[in-house]
């Protein structure tokens, strides 16, 4: 068990490391959802993209 000045230096330790995770995200709300649209956008193309690369190749063997 930790004593006297160990504990508090213990605490402190442990409240940086906690407070240090939370702040992660430094964007207002309206910038989080616009980059968030941004990607999504971004991984619908790519899934269109996916998407016309597997019919291409499917109408390709059929023939």
């Amino acid at each position: 068990m930790t004593r006297g000045n160990q504990r508090d230096t213990d605490r402190a330790k442990a409240q940086k490391k906690l407070s240090a995770g939370k702040n992660k995200n430094t964007m207002s709300g309206t910038e989080y959802q616009k980059s968030k649209e941004d990607a999504a956008a971004i991984m619908r193309e790519k899934q269109r993209k996916a998407d016309e690369k597997r019919q291409a190749e499917a109408g390709g063997k059929k023939k």
